[in-house]
């Protein structure tokens, strides 16, 4: 199985993940291109520097000609009102006085040409931040003003975390414990110890520790960009290494390294990290919790449920289906179905209601069990497509073109969508290795 390992050992920040991303083989085109998709007036600056004499790629967002520069993390320098982004910028401060609330942080990503499950990542990263932010704060998360998390830097970090992400080609992250830093740093609200907050809060049931540097090395985002990419923490996994890359913060720390290393290989199913280490089997399939919530729909104008169907997938449903019924009093029905992630599930019930003629909503919990999934891009005579790659225990059992990608190129060079298909799939097959 492909898994990326991403080492720690100076915390972890959005644009440091972004970094390791591109020095790991991630075309940087492509965080060009989801940049402009955002259509925020923003752009990257990517350079190599040296860090303790570790050369790095350096990720920097640029507004308005300025590098942003969020909060920095020692309290016994100046302050000023930022945003828990980043400790690693230009130390010059750039404020962003438009705040954002997660509506229209999910319109704004909704709205880019981006793939829809990269979609999905992004907001799912930006609904558990502000979950740790409501809980800190006592307010529900439709209402947070994400004053500080809404910032453009941080959008532009978490979108392109989710596509580079994706991009990078692997079935699995594992991450080592998270080197939290210590002294204090200042927000919005005030003066807090390090971790902040909302990274505590983040970090529930995560592996920390302390080296002693005195700085915010785990930022908000990128705590929130961790827990939801990463599917387990450990130590260093028995792997074959293909290929590593180190994305680097601004400051320069004396005797430490202040880089992120991502490392990608094959596991070789068995983990030596430890004296005594048991042999390790990769489990049949990944099982999760959902939430299934139903409803049936005896009166509701078709034309809306076309609508609906939008609007759950873009709160971040994980499938909507219908099901035709025969209900009382002989009228033909109809029975919507939706699967959700448990913390989603109040938001999701609330727009069932609203667009919608129903008077109650069935849950439940269930348990499910789902493959490991990569993406892998193809060329065709039409452009570039990706393939969605099913695997079980490091086999591959299914494969299909993403259906988006091939829409939007039959629409572009008029051709038959079925053709599309069809050339993705072949340019696939011909690139397996022969047995």
């Amino acid at each position: 199985m492909r898994i990326a390992y991403l080492d720690c050992f100076s915390g972890i920040s959005g644009d440091m993940f972004i970094g390791a991303l591109i020095d790991s083989g991630v075309a940087p085109e492509l965080f060009q291109q989801t940049v402009a998709a955002l259509n925020l007036g923003a752009s990257l600056e990517i350079s190599r520097v040296n860090r303790s004499g570790i050369s790095a790629t350096k990720v920097d967002v640029v507004v308005d000609g300025k590098k942003d520069s969020p909060r920095e993390a020692h309290a016994s320098e100046p302050h000023e009102h930022g945003h828990p982004h980043d400790h690693h910028h230009d130390p010059h401060h750039h404020q962003h006085p438009h705040s954002r609330g997660l509506n229209e942080i999910r319109q704004i990503i909704n709205a880019a040409k981006i793939s829809g499950s990269a979609k999905r990542t992004a907001i799912e990263i930006f609904e558990t931040l502000g979950a740790a932010e409501s809980k800190i704060h006592n307010v529900p998360i439709e209402d947070i003003d994400f004053h500080e998390v809404g910032a453009v830097d941080a959008l532009v970090d978490i979108v392109c975390a989710a596509v580079g992400a994706e991009a990078l080609g692997v079935e699995e992250f594992i991450c080592s414990p998270l080197n939290v830093g210590s002294g204090t740093v200042k927000c919005a609200h005030g003066t807090f110890p390090v971790p902040a907050p909302a990274t505590v809060e983040l970090l529930k049931g995560t592996p920390v520790y302390s080296s002693g540097v005195q700085a915010e090395l785990v930022t908000p985002t990128g705590a929130a960009i961790a827990v939801t990419l990463i599917n387990r923490f450990e130590l260093f996994p028995a792997m074959t290494v293909e290929k590593s890359g180190y994305g680097a913060g601004t400051r320069d720390f004396t005797g430490h390294a202040n880089v992120l290393r991502l490392t990608v290989g094959e596991t070789t199913g068995r983990n030596t990290a430890g004296e005594g280490a048991r042999a390790t089997q990769t489990p049949v399939a990944q099982v999760e919790t959902v939430t299934v919530l139903e409803a049936n729909l005896d009166d509701l104008n078709p034309q809306v449920f076309g609508y609906l169907m939008d609007r759950l997938l873009e709160a971040g449903a994980l499938d909507v289906f219908a099901v035709p019924v025969q209900m009382k009093k002989n009228r033909p029905g109809t029975l919507l179905n939706v699967l959700a992630k448990p913390e989603d599930a109040d938001q999701i019930t609330k727009i069932i209601f609203d667009e919608t003629t129903t008077l109650g909503v069935r849950r439940r919990e269930e348990q499910r069990q789902v493959l490991a999934r990569r993406w892998q891009g193809v060329s065709t005579r039409f452009g570039d497509i990706r393939i969605k790659i099913a695997s079980l225990n490091g086999t591959v059992t299914s494969y299909a073109p993403e259906y988006e990608d091939c829409r939007r190129i039959a629409a572009e060079h008029r051709v038959p969508l079925k053709m599309v298909m069809q050339e993705a799939v072949q340019a696939y097959l011909r690139h397996l290795p022969e047995k």
